[in-house]
């Protein structure tokens, strides 16, 4: 597990050493074991190298045995053994024992058929002196982040935007529209970013640029349902069951101890189940709790925990301490980030790194198995639609209703207000939109300044990202499930949960595993119907059957809750105030992008209890503090100060 970065300026214009060395500088905190590069003209890469397989032999970059390929990467290759045997079989030979030569011969010995091959997760860059060709590639479900810039000709990539700010003459202005889609989903939509000139690389996609040819990108691997009918029921439980425990023990290849994220739901329950089985000592097992909330699930985790009979350490994690430590967990992020279980993950994995270089998380089961609310609710949707737009004004009486003294009452009528408008949408792919927004666009009519309201707001924004991301009638042979579970898996969840999940264990040089979406799994897991993963209103239900005998009788009836954050309690106290402080004294305030006084509405009414503007109002404050660390880094007297 590592950092990488590199500049392809092309035309024969040298790269110099220190510039490469200060892109790998920026990025220290993904590798603190090691550093490498490589110079090679107008050429030149690095990495930084947290050492976690043959950590005395996978010292980055690796050369090929002819020297004509060399290649950093970012990852873990599970299946490396394998393929190596492979590979061996085929002529080619090893020196080491690290799954960065592994993946370096297989491309050599099968050039981009390897990467369907490759069970794991990367972000890979692969020199060939020779063509000088540079090729980079992504992991199938988007785990390690790989961003890229064009300027001047030439091209730059790295695992994170803040290496790409050292490379001289190179410019990153905001966008706009990714500040538009912060505010409206908690995150930038992929392959936008914060920066009108940076780019993320898709998942399942390789990137080729030679010396006087534009870059060519194409995909390689994209998830697709072939559901069987000749399976029975419980054989689709037994196969899940044996699926989760062979990719749980793949994943749990080290040559370091390896301990779990373990919450009070089924997901981190059973990865830590296996890992328990398997290991031949106790496991770690990391939980953040939220006393005196409504979301704390410790006694839960502890109960499991115990069963398991895991090394349990536990994080409370009070209002007081998140706010004053907000800035700090921006600070993992070179985009503003308003992922509602940043800050646990962010203190989960500084705790966690005490302890231990690896952690398996539960992160990719609700994609594959249909465990999320949002999901049942546009399916909902979907069914009231037609009533809905029957009655037509009638309908439109729920926008209308009063706020009361009842708080209950007044978020009842906020989410009615946002049911009924994602059932008049056009589809269930715009429905996924409007369900993963944490703001509706009469929000955002409030909260944007009313020149930026007018340039990127518009009534067919959740059409137009449908379009951009399924175009076509690609969709129109799945069911609704099927593409709300298609757009989760490939819109929002490298956007939104696998970035949060990398930036915040990542910042703590932690690597964290997901056995769940090994890309064979998931295709596999696209076989199953639909009545194995939403059964009635219980979602994973295959998943859950599957791991029932592994855990305490009474566990799977709790209710889902995950590693989220008490926004309507919190913003209601002391946070509160850390939130209004952070929009104020950041110079966000005076930006042009938000309506300053639509923002004072917003804390008023959710302190009155009118509305709940919980998200909102943790997002304003995310974008603050973020707005503060670009001003300071674009300022060496104000960073100094």
């Amino acid at each position: 597990m590592c950092g990488i970065a590199g500049w392809y300026r092309r035309g024969g214009r040298p790269v110099a050493p220190e510039i490469v060395a200060r892109q790998c500088d920026t990025i220290v905190h993904r590798g603190p074991n090691d550093f490498g590069t490589l110079v090679d003209g107008d050429f030149g890469f690095g990495m930084r190298r947290l050492s976690i397989i043959d950590i005395a032999g996978g010292h980055q970059p690796i050369a090929s045995p002819d020297r004509r390929y060399a290649v950093v990467f970012n990852g873990e290759i599970y299946n490396h053994l394998e393929l190596r045997a492979e590979l061996e079989e085929a002529g080619m030979r090893f020196v080491t024992n690290s799954d960065t030569e592994t993946l370096l011969a297989a491309f050599v010995h099968w050039q981009d058929d390897a990467w369907p091959r490759l069970d794991g997760m990367y972000a890979v860059a692969i020199w060939d002196r020779l063509t000088r060709n540079l090729t980079l590639a992504r992991d199938p479900l988007g785990i390690k982040p790989l961003f890229v810039t064009e300027q001047q000709g030439g091209i730059a990539f790295a695992s994170e935007i803040r290496a790409l700010r050292p490379l001289p003459g190179h410019v990153f202005d905001v966008d706009e529209r990714a500040v538009h889609d912060f505010f409206g989903y908690g995150h930038v939509q992929r392959p936008r970013t914060i920066f009108r000139q940076v780019r993320s690389l898709p998942p399942g996609h390789c990137l080729r640029i030679g010396p006087d040819r534009d870059a060519q990108i194409h995909a390689f691997w994209k998830p697709e349902f072939r559901i069987r009918t000749d399976v029975t029921e419980q054989e689709w439980i037994e196969e899940t069951r044996s699926r989760l425990r062979a990719s749980v023990k793949r994943h749990m290849l080290a040559d370091v101890p390896v301990g779990s994220f373990l919450s009070g739901g089924v997901d981190s329950a059973a990865v830590t189940a296996i890992m328990a089985e398997l290991s031949g000592a106790p496991i770690k097992a990391f939980t953040v709790g939220f006393p005196n909330t409504s979301i704390d699930e410790t006694a839960a985790a502890t109960r499991i925990a115990r069963h398991l009979g895991c090394e349990h350490i536990l994080l409370p994690l009070e209002p007081d301490a998140a706010g004053t430590l907000l800035p700090a967990v921006q600070a993992a992020f070179d985009e503003p980030c308003a992922a509602t279980s940043a800050i646990p993950h962010w203190h989960l994995s500084k705790l966690a790194a005490q302890h231990l270089k690896v952690v398996l998380c539960g992160e990719g089961s609700d994609e594959i198995f249909a465990g999320y609310k949002r999901q049942r609710t546009a399916l909902n949707a979907a069914r009231w639609a037609p009533l809905l737009k029957a009655l037509g004004p009638i309908a439109g009486m729920v926008d209308r209703l009063p706020a009361t003294s009842s708080r209950r009452w007044n978020y009842l009528r906020q989410n009615a207000r946002r049911f009924r408008h994602a059932a008049t949408l056009d589809g269930n792919v715009q429905r996924f939109f409007a369900g993963t927004q944490i703001s509706s666009p009469w929000l955002r009519a409030r909260l944007f300044e009313p020149g930026f309201l007018a340039r990127h707001e518009t009534a067919g924004d959740v059409a137009a990202l449908a379009d951009a991301h399924f175009p076509g009638s690609g969709l129109a042979t799945l069911d609704p499930l099927q593409q709300f579970m298609l757009a989760d898996l490939t819109v929002h969840m490298p956007a939104s949960l696998l970035n949060r999940l990398d930036q915040t264990s990542m910042a703590h040089s932690l690597e964290a595993r997901v056995p769940f979406l090994s890309h064979g799994l998931v295709d596999w897991t696209m076989t199953m119907p639909n009545a194995m993963k939403l059964r009635g209103r219980t979602g994973k239900y295959a998943l859950r059957k599957a791991v029932e005998p592994w855990l305490p009788t009474g566990s799977l009836g709790l209710r889902k809750l995950g590693f989220q954050l008490p926004f309507a309690e919190w913003f209601r106290g002391d946070f509160s105030q850390f939130a209004r402080e952070a929009w104020h004294e950041s110079g966000a305030r005076a930006s042009g992008l938000l309506d300053p006084e639509g923002v004072g509405t917003l804390f008023a009414e959710h302190s009155a209890g009118t509305a709940n503007h919980g998200r909102m109002l943790y997002a304003i404050a995310m974008f603050g503090c973020w707005w503060e660390q670009q001003r300071q880094q674009e300022s060496p007297t104000a960073a100094a100060a």
